[in-house]
């Protein structure tokens, strides 16, 4: 091989997560150059009319910490609904999806309804579930049920098409039962493509959460952003988005790691 060819070798890709390190570190610059921009943006007074300072954030933190323990309870009855949509979605979405991936009659049946249904933002709904189901906790865990259950079902039955079908084949051909090639084959194949319909799904809760507690609460983080938005208190909601997404950052993770302990074979 010639030196030309040798320098015209490109290097592999790596599409690796680098080197933990050097992850962490760029986490952190990416974090602290975000606040920076925050901060100087809201020191255009015209901007700060609607966009709190971060010192007003950590200001209505430590207010809202302090008085009552309001805070923590609506970061807990919120968490409360989002897990328990969530929970509820993923254990029906399983057997649905798996349905429509093994017989073609039920995929028939079902896909246009999940398809048709997906389409439709969950808030659309919030009138017709508040006339079924009333201002209760019901309603609040439908509309979340709803959205998680949309997205994880489509998700894992994607995963169910795209098992192999080399492996179905050799299963076959060495004799094995549907309910070997169920259990050996297709449950293992799609079980990532299970770990990342949940990592959606859990998304997807946490994005339909205000939505859900549009159904008529007095507690919850949707709920204390709306009643901060009729107030103009821009501190306020932007602690409740942060909130929400720092909920939402700490449950990905938590599901990554789960994902990368449970995925190791592969």
């Amino acid at each position: 091989m010639s030196q030309e060819t040798i320098k015209k070798k490109r290097k592999l890709k790596d599409f690796g997560d680098g080197d933990p390190k050097t992850r962490m570190m760029l986490m952190v610059i990416s974090i602290i150059g975000g606040f920076l921009i925050w901060y100087l943006m809201t020191l255009v007074p015209s901007i700060n009319t609607f966009l709190a300072s971060p010192k007003q954030v950590w200001a209505a933190l430590l207010a809202e910490s302090a008085a009552d323990g309001r805070y923590f309870k609506d970061i807990s009855i919120s968490l409360q609904r989002v897990l328990i949509g969530f929970g509820l979605a993923f254990i029906a979405s399983i057997p649905v999806a798996f349905l429509m991936g093994w017989y073609p009659k039920v995929r028939n049946i079902v896909e246009p309804w999940i398809q048709f249904f997906r389409t439709i933002p969950p808030i659309a709904l919030i009138p017709l579930v508040i006339l079924a189901m009333g201002l209760g906790e019901p309603p609040k865990y439908t509309i979340i049920f709803i959205a998680a259950f949309l997205v994880m079902v489509v998700t894992i039955y994607q995963g169910i098409k795209e098992v192999d079908k080399t492996l179905v084949k050799a299963a076959y051909t060495f004799g094995a039962t549907d309910k070997d090639l169920f259990f050996d084959i297709m449950i293992p194949a799609s079980f990532p493509y299970i770990l990342v319909g949940a990592r959606l799904g859990m998304a997807a809760s946490l994005t339909t959460l205000i939505a859900a507690e549009l159904t008529g609460t007095t507690f919850g983080l949707g709920a204390r952003i709306q009643g901060a938005q009729q107030f103009m208190d821009t501190a306020i909601v932007l602690l409740g988005i942060i909130t929400i997404g720092v909920i939402g950052f700490v449950l990905d993770k938590i599901l990554l790691l789960i994902e990368k302990k449970l995925t190791m074979w592969k």
